[in-house]
């Protein structure tokens, strides 16, 4: 008894010191009401197990260990607190003050992370624990007992009257273990009856499943409820605090866990404290020029896969593609998606691959896997509907590579389409199929890029444009950055390719192409890990903003007149985004002029291959006119690069309305 006492004065010290008193009072204000009817009265308490053990390290291990007993010891004081204070008037027994200890941490201890890898099946004492991993599913809502009044049926009982009988939901407890028929009377043990009139129903319930350690197939069924519902969504890393409940055995393992907080997560990255010293070295060398630094990434990036010179507009949209996902970010995601034109499908499909290797996130999607979501009964809980992520919830922050359109039915296309257009999936519920009244459309935000590719060696190009393929222009108009792969005219491309193949299988592990910039797939991978370029945040200088500005009126007006052509506020989107990852990539926080130019000329050439040239006239390799195996082949390119400058600065003068007020004619 003793020890009881010394336990509850710990509590009542950690609740005046962290400010848990007063929070008890603030809350107690919204029981006042008069017309309220309740016979259980919900009270959150935030605990940290840290400042706890200061306090009283038996009581710090009762919550670590034992959280039954600690939340008993939480309900008893503040059950005097309210009485104490006459904070409630209508509470009346200690067992209608429902306590919920929130663990606002665990100890960062092996012994207190759930590792279904190298963790046996059994705790003995439920306890709390942490997991991280990836949602993969979540079930529609549900409805949950919080809690119920129980009457004695002898009248002569005291029992029959008041609120000595209490069940509340414990954490891992199922519906039954709450309200049930055969509970009997702890006074008389007569048989007890629910009084209807005061169950309390809990918010939400939802189930999901978490990928442990992001990528070991060993599977979590973990509840939550109320305000911890809508905490979680599909595709997004999240650290989860809660206890243990249920073990399935075989054939398939589970946890099933009652969540009590829940935290957005993100993997520290590994052990790289400066940015490689061939890329330091680099930036200092290109310093002269703000269009240097990026191209010769390009030129360097995936020289095993193709020959210096070949698809560099390409691998530059994959990069600026690459650093503009941002894995498990609660900022709005700019997206940059990339739609290929090619006939050559295979090194196209190598080049994607091994971009994607370099994505924070990045998912493969298979034309006969589900690549938005997909329905199933819950197996493990109240047999709702289970709605599994796709390949594009589950690249959410990242990259999901869609491969050859071309392998795609119509049916399938339009579905990227709509999904491209308004950036949501959505799934349709039958409810009497699980178990429900009413059907129910549920959406889910689309936050990735999508990579893709079509062959247009089976069709005839067109006068004005260039053919895209089994594909339609609106979906083309879709994916928004649309990247012709024709960097060598006539038959240089396949001869060159076909000696870089024969030269790779003949010279296994020597380098093809000398040149004084030399970085491996390896560099790329570590500037990825450090999360260099991704994590820059950037502001937009107002000479950039002018021509974004500039040109998207200029080209609205030019299009819509002679061609027809609707540029909608995408397009605005769109070069926004193309400059803000080509300055990302060039490492630096302020888009410049040059960063718009690259922005412009990359949207032009893809609006060209979709509707036809316009009155800007830019030529199809625009970006990368020359070879960049040595610095005069730099300069030569700053050169073309200004001269487009001026001609993109001659053109918003010409069309754009109003653009005499910031663009002299000089």
């Amino acid at each position: 008894m003793a020890d009881l006492l010394s336990l509850k004065e710990s509590v009542l010290v950690y609740l005046d010191r962290s400010g848990g008193l007063r929070k008890l009072a603030e809350h107690s204000k919204a029981y006042t009401d008069p017309q309220l009817t309740e016979a259980v009265f919900r009270f959150h308490i935030s605990v940290n197990p840290s400042d706890v053990l200061e306090v009283d390290p038996l009581l710090g291990d009762c919550v670590l260990h034992d959280p039954l007993k600690a939340t008993q010891l939480f309900q008893s004081v503040c059950f005097l607190a309210i009485k104490t204070l006459s904070l409630v008037e209508k509470i009346q027994t200690e067992s209608q003050v429902h306590v919920i200890l929130k663990l606002t941490s665990l100890p960062p201890f092996p012994e207190y992370t759930l590792d279904l890898s190298s963790h046996h099946c059994s705790f003995g004492l439920m306890r709390p624990v942490c997991m991280e991993g990836l949602v993969l599913a979540l079930t529609r809502v549900t409805k949950y007992t919080q809690g119920a009044r129980f009457l004695c049926e002898d009248e002569d009982c005291p029992c029959s009257g008041g609120f000595q009988h209490i069940r509340v939901h414990a954490p891992g407890a199922t519906e039954s273990a709450t309200v049930r028929n055969d509970f009997s009377c702890m006074n008389c043990g007569s048989q007890l009856k629910e009084d209807a009139k005061f169950r309390v129903l809990g918010g939400e319930r939802k189930s999901l499943t978490v990928m442990d350690n992001l990528w070991l197939y060993v599977f979590f069924s973990s509840v939550y409820a109320d305000e911890l519902c809508n905490a979680m969504r599909m595709g997004r890393l999240y650290r989860v605090i809660g206890i243990p409940a249920l073990v399935h055995q075989w054939p398939n393992i589970t946890w099933s866990i009652e969540a009590n907080n829940i935290q957005p997560w993100e993997p520290a990255p590994k052990d790289f404290p400066k940015i490689n010293a061939s890329f330091q070295q680099l930036l200092r060398d290109t310093a002269a020029s703000p269009w240097w630094f990026s191209a010769i990434l390009t030129h360097c990036f995936g020289l095993h896969v193709a020959p210096p010179g070949l698809y560099n507009t390409l691998k530059l949209s994959l990069l600026l593609s690459l650093v503009q996902s941002r894995a498990n970010t609660e900022d709005t995601f700019h997206n940059l998606d990339v739609l290929a034109i090619t006939t050559e499908t295979l090194i196209l499909s190598r080049l994607m691959m091994l971009s994607l290797s370099l994505s924070c996130r990045g998912v493969r999607h298979q034309p006969s896997g589900e690549m938005f979501a997909s329905l199933s009964r819950d197996e493990h809980g109240a047999g709702t509907a289970n709605i599994h992520a796709g390949s594009s919830l589950l690249a959410t922050g990242g990259i999901c590579m869609l491969g050859d359109l071309n392998s795609y039915k119509k049916d399938k296309l339009d579905s990227i389409q709509s999904v491209l257009e308004n950036r949501t999936a959505s799934v349709f519920i039958r409810g009497k199929k699980y178990g429900e009244d009413a059907d129910e459309h549920v959406s889910f935000p689309v936050q990735c890029s999508f990579w893709a590719y079509t062959d247009t060696s089976c069709r005839s190009a067109r006068a004005d444009s260039l053919e895209i393929g089994p594909i339609s222009t609106q979906l083309a108009d879709a994916f928004g950055l649309v990247v012709q792969c024709k960097d060598m005219v006539g038959e240089q491309t396949p001869i060159a390719q076909t000696v870089h193949s024969l030269q790779q299988a003949l010279q296994l592990g020597k380098p093809q192409y000398p040149s004084q910039w030399k970085f491996s797939t390896q560099d790329y991978q570590e500037v990825k890990k450090k999360k260099k370029f991704t994590n820059l945040q950037v502001e937009t200088s107002p000479a950039a903003e002018k021509i974004i500005q500039g040109y998207y009126m200029a080209i609205r007006r030019i299009r819509s007149q002679s061609q027809g052509v609707n540029m909608s506020v995408a397009s605005v989107k769109l070069l926004i985004s193309l400059a803000e990852a080509h300055c990302k990539l060039c490492l630096r926080t302020v888009v410049k002029e040059e960063d718009a130019v690259i922005a412009v000329l990359l949207c032009e050439n893809s609006v060209t291959l979709r509707h036809g040239a316009s009155a800007l006239l830019i030529p199809p390799d625009a970006v990368f006119p020359c070879d960049l195996g040595a610095v005069d082949g730099l300069h030569k390119r700053d050169t073309a690069l200004d001269e487009f400058h001026q001609n993109i600065l001659r053109f918003i003068y010409a069309f754009a309305p109003g653009s005499k007020m910031y663009i002299t004619e000089e």
